[in-house]
């Protein structure tokens, strides 16, 4: 088992607000980013024909070049967001041949398998091929693989990369307009607003933190025009100030903060051409937060949440491992458009955190999940609706959103080892805490188990029975009680009379005076004891 941790919270805030323009303005905004788009998609050119030759010279002749025709500062946010857009296309290149090496490992160790063989887990074996059928179209899709893999390779050796300003999908679609219901102008509409550029980084010192995009205290935008649309100024010093003004809801009061005392903020001005609006958007770093220690994290309990397709499963441990309250349940909706499924997601992370505190808890307990190497059919065979389910699980927007919105609440977030949660939560806590009330669900018991392994208590209820007696010879069998609970170590109290229930406990052969043979000093004959079906909390 990996042991629990801390997620360490985020590093950098943005903040977005609708920009209400009218139509002069709208149109400059557009004229400007098509044309430092145009700047920007030739210099992707020539930093992809350099490859792996790249250095300091070449980047500042490219900014030199850039320079001329726009200005020294939209020259630097061009060439960074070049630079940063080619190394993201290098690591999708080195997650593609990782994945494509994965895929062509399990598919190999198969075809070496007899047809129909069975895995073995101990001896480290997979399954064969059902058939022979199966078998050829296998190897047919193994050369595939091993294609894309050399062709891929061959691109990370030179730094060739393959990238799309506009986006992938946006440019194939231009094939099959009849298909998405679209006509030429408005794809070509589409395009031309995907590829514009209107960003720029801020600067420590400069005036509001951003001497290209400048936002004021009051919210007057204003912005610097390059050198070929100098004519477009209404402001001195080659300036053009928009009519329409900004107000950052969220967050407004540190952002605030920030321009006032000239700390660097980046903006980024977008066209949404499906809905007809402008977006601006302001984002900054933050000093690093050191992670707090797990035992501080979990000194108040915590609230075990066990990620599924529909919902969030919650429940609420104290510090000895022991439910609180009733499970609660945080539904979402995963269909539809991903603005739709991502508010349905940011809609449950905010209920959630809000029981967090009202619990008391200052931490929450998930699994630390990574479907990327288990999505295959090699691996899943053809239950092709498991495939399809976990395909679909937001793990990494789930917890990329979980871990910044409860930064801002002062909630941690421990990630826990995931293996056999679900399984060992329904046999040990699933039917011990059905009631006539409540009904119990296999995904409140897994949160359960999820808050007991990161508290680091063991997920069963109770250890295992002794070995020869039914006493409490070999230890106490209550996992909770510490080793400062008194008379942890005796044996449990007698019921007195026989062990059935139809003889009245004050009858038999041995009913006469027992404090006559009590050695401890107390009557042996007290009120019954009985064990509570819940563990025992110190």
């Amino acid at each position: 088992m990996k042991a629990s941790f801390v997620v360490p919270g985020t590093s950098g805030v943005a903040i977005r607000d609708r920009l209400r323009l009218s139509d002069r303005d709208a149109a400059v905004l557009r004229e400007v980013g098509v044309f430092l788009g145009s700047l920007a998609a030739g210099d992707l050119a020539v930093r992809s024909r350099q490859g792996l030759t790249h250095d300091a010279s070449g980047w500042a002749a490219r900014k030199r070049e850039l320079t001329g025709d726009s200005s020294a500062r939209w020259a630097g946010s061009i060439t960074k967001a070049t630079h940063d857009q080619w190394a993201l296309a290098r690591r999708g290149q080195l997650a593609e041949m990782v994945w494509l090496r994965g895929r062509i490992g399990q598919i190999e160790a198969r075809m070496a398998r007899p047809l129909g063989a069975k895995a073995c887990k101990r001896e480290g074996l997979v399954r064969g091929y059902g058939s022979r059928s199966e078998w050829h179209a296998k190897a047919r899709r193994l050369h595939a693989l091993k294609g894309r893999l050399a062709g891929v390779a061959a691109d990370w050796a030179v730094g060739r990369v393959h990238v799309v300003r506009g986006g992938k999908r946006l440019a194939h679609l231009r094939h099959h307009l009849d298909e998405a219901g679209l006509d030429e102008r408005t794809w070509r509409e589409r395009w031309q607003t995907a590829r514009m550029f209107l960003a720029a980084d801020g600067e420590s010192g400069k005036r509001s933190g951003n001497e290209t995009i400048r936002i004021t205290g009051t919210g007057e935008i204003s912005l610097k025009l390059p050198a070929a649309l100098a004519h477009l100024a209404n402001a001195p010093h080659g300036r053009y100030v928009l009519n329409a003004t900004v107000a950052f809801k969220h967050r407004g009061q540190e952002w605030l903060d920030r321009i006032t005392a000239n700390r660097a903020v980046a903006y980024r001005i977008h066209h949404d051409h499906v809905r007809g609006r402008w977006y601006v958007t302001a984002s900054w770093q933050r000093n690093a937060v050191p992670v707090l220690p797990l035992k501080a994290a979990l000194a108040r309990g915590v609230v075990g949440v066990d990620m599924n397709d529909d919902h969030l499963a919650a429940w609420h441990l104290d510090t000895h491992g022991n439910p609180v309250g009733e499970p609660r349940r945080f539904f979402y909706d995963l269909s539809g458009t991903a603005a739709h499924r991502d508010a349905q997601i940011r809609h449950a992370l905010t209920r959630l955190l809000h029981h967090a505190r009202r619990c008391g808890a200052a931490a929450i307990a998930i699994e630390d999940l990574d479907f990327t190497d288990g999505k295959s059919r090699e691996k899943h065979g053809r239950n092709k609706r498991f495939r399809r389910l976990i395909s679909r699980f937001p793990t990494a927007k789930l917890k990329a959103r979980l871990v910044s919105m409860a930064a801002e609440l002062d909630i941690a977030v421990v990630a826990v080892d995931p293996a056999y949660t679900s399984r060992w939560g329904a046999q040990h806590w699933q039917q011990p805490l059905i009631t006539p009330t409540r009904k119990t669900t296999r995904h409140d018991a897994a949160s359960i188990a999820i808050g007991r392994r990161a508290l680091g208590h063991p997920i069963r209820r109770r250890t295992a029975p002794p070995p020869t007696h039914q006493s409490d010879g070999y230890g106490h069998r209550t996992v909770q009680a510490g080793p400062d609970t008194r008379q942890r170590e005796e044996p449990r109290p007698h019921t007195p009379g026989p062990r059935t229930s139809c003889v009245p406990p004050d009858s038999g052969t041995k009913a006469g005076d027992q404090n006559t043979q009590h050695r401890s000093g107390r009557s042996a004959e007290q009120q019954p004891w009985q064990q509570d079906s819940l563990p025992l909390s110190l």
